[in-house]
């Protein structure tokens, strides 16, 4: 028995049937969105990005029916829509679970644990990296940056902070989710699933009660460049030497007030180095060949 190309997975090049279309009442509803949507800017290929954030909060991902749909609304070529939607990861190209659980892997939050967390999720999730787990739930991925890094490790569930996690903080909140049961972000609005972040996104309202009094803020190390920009005073600080602990200063000491070029933290106190200890050179002690 011979199967064909299609059966084998091999493609010819033949290119693809349309998009299908939305049903005519979804159709409907979204077109009304979307007039709101390109409303609010004077050129009307500006709503591209949020009109995306729109079509994926009807179906979960931005499929070729979503982009077809942006395309004729604003009068642009599907190949416009589409090099957007898949040069922005915000976007996703296939189905996906309610909660798009991300870990940062980034540098910082690496070191602190990120990796360690995405480790065991996978294993603990039984997914990879973009995948969704056989009910739904989860799609687990890791992200480069989530901008918190002084709450690092830091994880995010659809865009909502879940900040200094562990491998077992993060086990729990995944079960926690796939099991219904209520999970608050450390900061930041109550989560929502994904669909209804995608709308938020998109510029609708959050209707939710006390979802937009809910706030979050950066942490102090944030916002210690911001302060300096604006002239305020960094708090007095006393580095402790690496071997000693915590102790107390003479009353009439002045306190050292450090430049904004200092390093705040005691793991980043000055080191010894070939320049302040000439016990220990830089380079080879001896010329090549002797």
């Amino acid at each position: 028995m011979t199967t064909s190309s299609s059966d084998r997975g091999v493609s010819l090049g033949m290119p693809e049937l349309p998009a299908p279309a939305y049903p005519d009442d979804v159709r409907a509803r979204l077109e009304t969105d979307a007039r709101e949507i390109i409303a609010r800017y004077p050129d009307s290929r500006s709503a591209l990005l949020p009109l995306l954030h729109l079509v994926q909060s009807e179906e979960g991902h931005v499929s070729r029916t979503g982009m077809q749909f942006c395309a004729e609304v604003l009068g642009l070529t599907s190949a416009e829509v589409t090099a957007v939607a898949t040069f922005y990861t915000m976007y996703r190209r296939r189905p996906g679970g309610d909660y798009q659980v991300g870990v940062c892997t980034n540098t910082l939050c690496a070191v602190m644990g990120g990796d360690a967390i995405f480790e065991s999720l996978q294993e603990h999730l039984g997914v990879g990296n973009g995948e969704t787990t056989g009910d739904g739930k989860v799609t687990l991925e890791h992200i480069e940056c989530n901008a918190a890094c002084d709450f690092a490790p830091v994880m995010m569930v659809n865009w909502e902070f879940f900040d200094n996690q562990t491998p077992q903080s993060a086990t729990r909140l995944v079960d926690d989710l796939r099991a219904g049961r209520p999970v608050e972000p450390t900061r930041g609005a109550p989560l929502c699933t994904f669909k209804e972040t995608s709308r938020i996104l998109a510029g609708f309202p959050d209707e939710r009660d006390g979802a937009v009094e809910a706030s979050g803020s950066a942490g102090p190390a944030s916002l210690v460049g911001l302060r300096l920009a604006r002239g305020e005073a960094a708090p007095a600080r006393v580095v402790h030497p690496r071997d000693g602990g915590p102790h107390q200063e003479p009353q009439d000491r002045a306190v050292h007030e450090p430049s904004p070029t200092e390093h705040l933290s005691s793991h980043d106190a000055p080191q010894e180095t070939s320049a302040s200890d000439p016990a220990h050179p830089a380079g080879p002690v001896a010329e090549e060949g002797e």
